[in-house]
């Protein structure tokens, strides 16, 4: 190597420098590429993205054939370090240290740190494009990389350590995906954002919570008179009426007001009538999912049902757009006793129900109220005084100030919740 021009040893060492550069280009960007889109792209037929793929499969390979190349290049400029030192001054102790001291720095500058600091920034496209030249030297070298993964491999037996086989089948738990959607920034809009991570809480939000009290449900009495049934049914407020016997928990049937229109051109509507046309009621167990519950309004073909407890007692329903709101947000016109839930007084103040959920109430109103007890603001009051409390009664619950207005049959009937300090609920 003596006979060599010393400007051709320089040469070379900088092309060395230069390849081991590439292969920590290459093991950075194929680490840091996003697996997801690396998917998406293979589907849609990228050749570079399936051959980034097939090398991901195999990481053990993958990081062998790297790592042999950047290391045998290392050592190689290392090694032409130490002949360009000799050259030029000798055996002089001292500058050789120089040398390794020029050869570790230039190593890190050229070949580790700022190529993996670009494939950090752009992994995809250095990834993409190394799969043409890795893909090959894997198939040369391969040999090589199998006889030093069979030492690995004895290595990590001994250790007792069981690798997953490739890093691409990693799953993504529903919290990630919901980090995923809040992160989309303009690649999602604000609605379908927020469509999305309403979808997403379908899993833990229950019929519960949405629930429409048995005491704000309008119902139909078979045993009332003809004339009161007419007159309920010509002023209901609603497409279909739950219908009972005597008592308003024991519920006999669900009647569709289109039937009953039906109904009326043959002549008057009578409770007999209504039996013919009412259909069997559906009952849903408190506390069930409103994903699963969705699946089984389609899956019964049903749009309205009837939450009961463990021990059968009615507490309310649940429709088909209760739920949907839930995902979309509202859409329907709501009956007229349930339009004035808020009220919002001059002093920034809300006059709220006791029967209002708290769900709705974080929802529209921007509160924080907590939702692992309670569904009604009644009955976080309840159990926060853990008494029937009396007109007037000021309390302080999750940071709000509130002041009952009215109780009555032992329940909490409105409220004034006043805003946080330094927030006005909007």
């Amino acid at each position: 190597m003596e006979n060599i021009p010393l400007y051709i040893l320089l040469i070379i060492l900088f092309f060395l420098l230069i390849l081991s550069g590439f292969f920590s280009l290459s093991e950075t960007s194929m680490m840091a590429i996003n697996r997801y889109r690396l998917k998406h792209l293979a589907k849609q037929g990228h050749r570079g993205a399936r051959l980034t793929s097939r090398l991901l499969d195999k990481t053990d390979r993958l990081l062998g054939v790297i790592l042999l190349g950047n290391n045998l290049l290392n050592t190689a400029s290392a090694t032409l370090v130490a002949v360009i030192v000799a050259m030029l001054f000798g055996q002089d102790e001292l500058a050789l240290v120089l040398g390794t001291v020029c050869v570790t720095f230039a190593i890190l500058i050229f070949s580790e740190i700022t190529p993996k600091v670009i494939a950090a920034a752009y992994p995809e496209r250095i990834a993409l494009f190394a799969s043409y030249i890795l893909t090959p030297l894997l198939k040369i070298f391969y040999p090589v990389v199998w006889f030093i993964n069979l030492f690995v491999s004895g290595l990590l037996i001994l250790l007792r350590l069981k690798p997953k086989q490739s890093t691409a089948t990693q799953t993504i738990s529903m919290e990630e995906l919901k980090t995923l959607v809040l992160e989309g920034g303009h690649f999602i809009q604000k609605k379908h954002q927020s469509m999305l991570l309403n979808l997403f809480d379908l899993e833990t939000v229950t019929v519960d919570d949405v629930i429409v009290p048995r005491s704000q449900v309008e119902a139909i009495d078979l045993t009332a008179d003809d004339e009161t049934i007419q007159a309920q049914l010509l002023t209901c407020h609603h497409t279909r009426l739950p219908v009972y016997r005597e008592r308003v928990d024991n519920i006999v049937g669900i009647i569709h007001m289109r039937k009953v229109l039906n109904l009326m051109k043959s002549g008057p509507i009578t409770a007999a009538s209504l039996e013919q046309t009412m259909q069997q009621p559906y009952f849903i167990p408190s506390g069930t999912p409103l994903f699963s519950q969705l699946q089984l309004f389609q899956e019964n073909q049903k749009r309205i049902g009837l939450i009961v407890d463990e021990y059968g007692e009615w507490l309310g329903l649940v429709t088909i757009e209760d739920i949907l709101e839930e995902i979309i947000g509202e859409f329907t016109t709501h009956a007229p006793t349930r339009a004035n839930t808020y009220l919002k007084q001059e002093d920034g103040s809300f006059i709220v129900e006791g029967s209002t959920l708290l769900r709705d109430l974080n929802r529209k109103l921007d509160m924080q109220f907590p939702l692992n007890g309670p569904k009604t603001l009644n009955g976080l009051i309840l159990e926060y005084l853990q008494d029937i409390p009396e007109s007037g009664t000021g309390l302080n619950i999750a940071g709000y100030p509130m002041e009952i207005i009215q109780v009555k049959n032992q329940a909490v009937k409105t409220v004034r919740i006043h805003p946080v300090s330094g927030k006005a609920a909007s």
